[in-house]
């Protein structure tokens, strides 16, 4: 590792250790000619997966686009930003697990939409008219009665 004060390239890692879940390996290092101290931060370099949007066109994921989504869903909901968050990263991780490096936009909405129906069924309402774009108050009404009988 290049030293960041004089440039030399060999350093001695003093110190390692796992943060960010296990995600990110951080180490503390001493550069061998001039003794400069600096931190270094290693991370896994992921495939990015590509979003298939129902125009056909293709996009980089994004979690930030499934906060966003979800925090329009919750605004006066007794729903907390650590659950918001957990449902993204629940959807993140099952989008991951499947091994795909290309997925439709509409199987991240139903996996999502699956998620919210078990937290709050006014978010999931909310969600889902918007996701859905019901062409009709009947069919809307439909999903809410699905949703009563339940």
């Amino acid at each position: 590792m290049k030293c960041p004060e004089c440039g030399h390239v060999d350093s001695k890692v003093l110190e390692s250790r796992s943060i960010e879940e296990n995600t990110v390996m951080k180490r503390r290092r001493a550069c061998i000619e001039c003794s400069y101290r600096f931190t270094t931060y290693e991370k896994l370099e992921t495939t990015p997966i590509v979003v298939i949007k129902s125009d056909g066109s293709r996009q980089l994921f994004s979690r930030e686009k499934i906060l966003r989504g979800l925090s329009l869903a919750t605004p006066k909901r007794p729903v907390t930003f650590e659950q918001i968050e957990k449902i993204t990263d629940t959807v993140e991780q099952h989008i991951k697990n499947q091994g795909l490096k290309e997925i439709e936009s509409k199987q991240i909405g139903e996996f999502v939409i699956e998620q919210l129906k078990e937290l709050d069924d006014v978010a999931y309402v909310r969600f889902a008219s918007i996701y859905r774009q019901f062409k009709d108050i009947n069919s809307f009404m439909k999903e809410v009665e699905t949703l009563l009988k339940k």
